[in-house]
């Protein structure tokens, strides 16, 4: 299972004027000072084996620990240029540095931890040798999570892929060989407010999944709990799917009928069993019920609405406060 594998060439012209690596690693980071070295280690020892030649990109999403002094000084010994965002973006945001910044003529994506064992590297390149533009993980199971994860997630590839353009598969990690094309697609799309498994899918091209089992962190824990799941998932939800707002139309235009059967079924009861004693907790009831829905349909809206605002303005998704990258001529 060492025999070096060659990968396809990138078409066109460029690859020929200048010396592109074979392939290019990208590693969003953060608060990973415990994991990096080890893990830097161990791509570069697997990197070796399969291709010619190879560069580790590691974007520190503003770490507040040591990660970057030790990205920093792993360039002494292997191909890694080490990017310091100037605050935490986010890891979407994150990965997108550093897809910017690579050069290969294919992309990996690994998180820090290392938690996708490196052994599916080979698979990886395999698949793409056999013509897959992008080649992705998918968890085989998630035994190890909290119930509640995994209710969570369900529901919202549920909800996602109902009213989605594109099929945005479950269970899918960041973990993923990018073919040259895929990843200047994506560097192309202008919007700020990125959920990448869906990017990923949306850009389409000849993709192939396989399944993997995670190994356990060796140091340090995730930095993604449930708020931060919560947050991506509906940045998702609003990036790829309009359903929220016609669920609201329906809401409206069902309540609206209710209302003209029961205006209907009071005047046909008045006119034959005459004029009762209106209810109060009625007319409170009614009241509340529907300032309740207006709120949370102008809620809804104004979700969507401060997307818009946040793509109008064109800040951009990140700031690079810091590029150091390892020395040209070093083999």
């Amino acid at each position: 299972m060492n025999r070096q594998l060659k990968s396809l060439p990138t078409p066109g012209i460029l690859p020929l004027l200048r010396n592109v690596p074979d392939l290019s690693f990208v590693i969003p980071a953060y608060n990973e000072a415990g994991n990096i070295t080890k893990t830097v280690h161990r791509v570069a020892a697997e990197a070796r084996k399969l291709v010619r030649s190879y560069e580790i990109i590691i974007v520190d999403d503003g770490s507040t620990d040591s990660t970057f002094k030790e990205a920093k000084a792993l360039t002494a010994a292997h191909p890694v240029c080490a990017l310091r965002l100037s605050r935490n973006f986010g890891k979407e945001q994150a990965i997108m540095a550093g897809l910017e910044r690579s050069t290969g003529a294919a992309v990996v994506i690994l998180d820090a931890d290392l938690q996708e064992p490196l052994c599916h590297l080979e698979t990886l390149l395999r698949h793409r040798a056999e013509g897959f533009e992008m080649v992705y993980a998918v968890r085989a199971q998630r035994r190890d999570e909290t119930w509640r994860k995994r209710a969570f997630t369900r529901t919202f590839y549920a909800l996602l892929n109902s009213g989605s353009e594109t099929a945005i598969p479950a269970n899918a990690r960041d973990f993923r060989l990018m073919d040259r094309k895929v990843v200047d697609a994506l560097c192309a799309l202008p919007e700020r407010n990125r959920f990448m498994k869906g990017l990923y899918g949306w850009v389409g091209f000849r993709t192939k999944a396989i399944s993997i089992d995670l190994d356990k962190r060796e140091a340090g824990v995730s930095k993604f709990g449930f708020r931060g799941l919560f947050k991506l998932g509906l940045t998702g939800l609003t990036s790829f799917t309009a359903w929220p707002l016609r669920v609201w139309t329906g809401i409206g235009m069902t309540i609206a009928a209710c209302s003209i059967l029961y205006g209907l079924w009071i005047a046909i009861r008045t006119a034959i069993f005459g004029i009762d004693v209106p209810g109060w907790s009625t007319l409170v009831v009614a009241v509340m019920l529907l300032g309740g829905v207006q709120l949370i349909s102008i809620g809804v809206l104004g979700e969507y609405l401060a997307r818009v605002f946040a793509e109008v303005k064109g800040r951009p998704g990140f700031i690079i406060a810091e590029d150091h990258s390892a020395d040209p001529e070093q083999p």
